[in-house]
């Protein structure tokens, strides 16, 4: 597919990296709008492609009494107005066949979770909206086998499918990034890399997953080094008390700095050709 396909899409070149970026769970209004508001000052000034990233409920969590939304249509009516106060495509994650048309409503992409992208019907579901699908890599999964999810959507009638590794899983409490994995799911669709995601410790005593920010720089070099063609970074202002996944997030104040090396390195990567 190309990026064209994306409403709202700007800086779109084929020299440099686009992005998915915002928290990982809405929590409220001002919050959802604080962070783009940042975030698109950041990508209109260094000219990276940007999509809103925020779940409008979560519903794969560890314990019973962990934040799951602030209510479903309240979250998705705040990803439109994020969308149309700043002009920029919104995802969303979605996890039950009927999230998918009614997701569809607000939001431009359509994220599969990783631990539900072999369910066929879910994925069907998201295509046949015709949005932009984006396929999570199963933790569990070769990135060979992304090629049958990528499949699935093209199946149903929707070129527009994206590939996105946030790890695999590496004992039972942590994630590794097999970097080989970015040529090979590069020839099914467009790849993005899930920094933050695959800086996880899941599977804690506590129930609360762990995570690895201080590596994030780390991880996202390597990913645009290799031509990685997005990157998918969760941010908060507060990440210490954020609703979901903070253990993990890039602090906002980080990512202007982050992002400019990262584009450098991209411009270098591409005078070798």
């Amino acid at each position: 597919m190309n990026l064209q396909d994306v409403p709202k899409l700007k800086h779109i070149s084929a020299n440099n990296f686009f992005l998915l970026c915002g928290p990982c769970a809405i929590e409220g209004e001002d919050m959802a709008l604080r962070i783009a508001e940042k975030v698109v000052t950041i990508t209109n000034k260094l000219e990276i492609p940007y999509v809103f990233k925020g779940s409008f409920k979560k519903a794969n969590r560890s314990r019973v009494d962990s934040f799951t939304g602030i209510g479903d249509e309240k979250a998705l009516k705040i990803l439109k107005k994020v969308s149309d106060s700043f002009d920029v495509p919104t995802v969303t994650d979605i996890h039950e066949i009927s999230d998918a048309t009614m997701a569809a409503e607000y939001v431009d992409v359509l994220q599969i979770p990783a631990f539900l992208v072999r369910q066929t019907d879910l994925v069907v579901a998201a295509a046949e909206t015709g949005k932009v699908v984006n396929l999570k890599k199963g933790q569990f999964m070769s990135p060979e086998a992304m090629k049958h999810a990528v499949q699935k959507v093209k199946d149903s009638g929707n070129e527009n499918a994206w590939i996105t590794d946030r790890g695999t899983m590496f004992g039972y409490q942590d994630m590794i990034v097999d970097f080989r994995g970015i040529p090979t799911m590069r020839k099914f669709a467009p790849t993005v890399l899930d920094v933050t995601h695959s800086l996880q410790q899941p599977n804690q005593s506590s129930g609360v997953t762990g995570g690895r920010p201080d590596m994030i720089e780390t991880i996202a070099r390597a990913g645009v080094v290799n031509n990685v063609d997005g990157l998918f970074i969760e941010t908060h202002f507060d990440p210490a008390n954020a609703k979901s996944d903070g253990a993990n997030m890039l602090h906002l104040d980080l990512l202007e700095n982050l992002l400019t090396n990262l584009v450098s390195i991209r411009k270098t990567v591409n005078t070798f050709g």
